[in-house]
């Protein structure tokens, strides 16, 4: 017997808190203008993903990832359109949020 009952779990990514602000800051706007309407979050082995909808039973309209392991390459963070589509990718969260930035603009005018 190797003594261990209940062996750790693998470790998933998740988003921080410093993280999530800018995320629900974005997300709170969008709603309040009409865009979008819910959201989940998932904690996975390999990414950690904002999954955002315009109503609650459908696909989500976008997913923000954070991909540790393409932090030296990519960028860990990216934006993923409902077709697959990465629409930016970065290692500055912030930034990577203006490509949905510029759609609140439009949103709103």
């Amino acid at each position: 017997m190797n003594g261990s009952v209940n062996p750790t779990p693998p470790s998933t990514v998740h988003f921080h808190r410093t993280e999530l602000g800018p995320i629900i800051s974005l997300y709170g706007r969008m709603v309040a203008a009409g865009e979008w309407r819910d959201y989940g979050i998932s904690a996975l082995k390999d990414v950690a993903v904002f999954s955002i909808f315009r109503r609650a039973a459908e696909h989500p309209i976008y997913t923000i990832e954070k991909r540790p392991k393409l932090k030296d390459r990519q960028g860990m963070y990216s934006i993923v359109a409902m077709d697959g589509r990465i629409l930016k990718r970065g290692s500055d969260l912030r930034a990577v949020l203006r490509v949905l930035e510029r759609k609140l603009i439009k949103a709103v005018k």
